[in-house]
């Protein structure tokens, strides 16, 4: 049944018998945290005891700890739900992998998470290890995971569970190109989520539920064309793009929440940074009539919770000889925000394209390739440990090294910036190389002015090219370096190369020279 979305115009009109058989839910909602256990700074990277002593650093557990305990105390019904994304991204991943964001997830009293892509990083193995841990349902509804005997009968792609009640109906989402982004293996196959979704919503309305959730791990566009392209979904609560949906922060990506017809969708950043809390009230037919709220920063305003605070202190113990050594010096902080380095030359990207470059000139290689999506903080000036380095380069890739042709190096350039517009992790920061683009234009035909060293791209060439594992088997849609030729993938870990080029060029001064340019 189509639903309708009152506005404030009718709602004036309905009845006070009406009016008393609202039902009322408060939805709180994480995405995209990322391991990011302790307090971040305002750069989304490590903050310091000092800076958090004196009201600088942001999200942690123990602070989300007291928020959640506190939204929960003021609605008579709320659930807890996550978009995915929980796993990699700091030394706790590294460590812990799954183990420590099961322990808090169970400990803030989630009711369910949907999967995101980087849940796949260590392949199915460790996401199994992780929902065995935790006791809340895991979900996924656009994938086919018959033929994955790790995740067959354990993950459902959607689940009905009561408040105050009420059934709700919580359906979860994946990013259709999971299997470039991540490592699910080869008996996974995922599909177009608009098809997903409307399949869970007919069930669960077959089954009665007229309230329904989707946790959607697929970005802030997509969501939006799911609430366009399907009937029945009255929320969903989003992740994958890192989306500040406000009404009061002049960097917000659209309100909060968007509405698409009848859909109320929310995002709440990334990193812990934001509590969402949205609260919806539904007629007796499941119809919305009214949605509203705002996310919650996780500032020095919100106390942290001391037994929380000292457990991710213990769990941190066996990190501090690793992520305290100092390692090298920067000038000034070098920038590696995701809203430079998937869209245009950055600093921490030419920094890390210099490093590959530098650790294999001797090997005939002319060019270096790096994801975006693979710089996941910047660094601030002065010392710089490990633990920094660490931060921003979490996946332990190592660095490949194989040759293609110029024509290969073009066709990937293009698949680069095809997805520019969706601030997609697969654009290319590079060295020894520069180029330029014009997103006017359609993807695959955007990219112009190809320069190798000082000479014109030779389509016909054979160049050496340095990147890491990720991207040489085909991460990001980089499927042209599948069959590279004279390919090693086995090269030293990503982070230890960056760290040891900033040491031997210390102190660091970051900057750009324009080898990347927007038309």
């Amino acid at each position: 049944m189509m639903k309708r979305f009152l506005t404030a115009t009718a709602l004036m009109a309905v009845t006070a018998g009406m009016a008393a058989a609202e039902y009322n839910l408060t939805i709180l909602h994480t995405n995209d945290f990322h391991a990011r256990f302790e307090p971040i700074s305002k750069y989304d990277s490590g903050c310091s005891a000092e800076d958090d002593a004196a009201g600088e650093c942001f999200g942690g557990s123990a602070r989300l700890v007291t928020a959640i305990a506190d939204a929960r105390s003021r609605s008579n019904n709320a659930i807890l739900v996550d978009g995915g994304d929980q796993f990699q991204g700091t030394l706790f991943y590294t460590y812990y992998k799954g183990a420590l964001a099961a322990e808090m997830m169970n400990k803030l009293g989630y009711d369910a998470m949907t999967v995101g892509n980087h849940e796949f990083d260590d392949g199915p193995e460790v996401l199994r290890g992780f929902m065995d841990a935790v006791n809340f349902p895991v979900l996924m509804s656009n994938a086919d995971v018959t033929r994955e005997p790790l995740l067959a009968d354990n993950l459902p792609k959607s689940v009905v569970i009561e408040r105050g009640g009420e059934k709700l109906g919580l359906i979860g989402l994946t990013p259709e190109d999971t299997d470039e982004l991540a490592s699910p293996g080869d008996n996974i196959t995922f599909s177009d989520p608009v098809a997903a979704v409307q399949g869970e919503v007919d069930k669960l309305t077959a089954e009665g539920v007229n309230k329904i959730i989707v946790l959607s791990h697929s970005g802030y566009g997509v969501d939006q064309r799911v609430a366009a392209e399907t009937t029945g979904v009255d929320v969903i609560v989003g992740g994958h793009s890192n989306s500040l949906l406000s009404n009061t922060n002049d960097r917000a990506d659209g309100p909060y929440p968007t509405m698409v017809g009848n859909t109320a969708i929310v995002q709440a950043y990334a990193y812990g940074k934001f509590l969402g809390e949205l609260n919806v009230s539904f007629d007796d037919e499941g119809n919305i009539t009214e949605a509203v709220g705002e996310p919650l920063i996780m500032d020095a305003s919100v106390s942290a919770d001391e037994a929380t605070a000292a457990r991710i202190a213990e769990a941190a113990a066996p990190l501090d000889e690793i992520r305290n050594k100092v390692v090298a010096e920067t000038a000034q902080e070098i920038v590696g925000v995701r809203e430079e380095c998937r869209a245009k030359e950055c600093a921490m990207g030419n920094l890390i394209a210099d490093a590959m470059l530098d650790r294999v000139k001797d090997q005939g290689i002319d060019i270096a390739i790096q994801n975006g999506g693979g710089i996941r903080a910047s660094i601030d000036a002065g010392e710089v440990t490990m633990g920094e380095v660490l931060t921003v380069l979490p996946f332990q890739n190592t660095l490949s090294t194989f040759e293609v042709t110029g024509a290969t190096i073009l066709a990937a350039l293009e698949n680069g910036v095809s997805q520019h517009e969706e601030g997609a992790g697969r654009f290319p920061q590079v060295a020894g190389m520069s180029y330029a683009f014009d997103i006017a234009q359609p993807a695959g035909s955007r990219v112009s002015d190809v320069m190798i060293g000082n000479a014109p791209l030779d389509p016909e060439k054979v160049y050496g090219v340095v990147s890491n594992n990720y991207v040489r088997n085909g991460g990001d849609g980089y499927d042209m370096f599948k069959d590279a030729m004279n390919a090693y993938d086995f090269g030293p870990d990503l982070a230890d190369v960056t760290a040891e080029f900033i040491a031997a060029n210390a102190p660091y001064t970051p900057y750009k020279d324009g080898r990347i340019t927007m038309k």
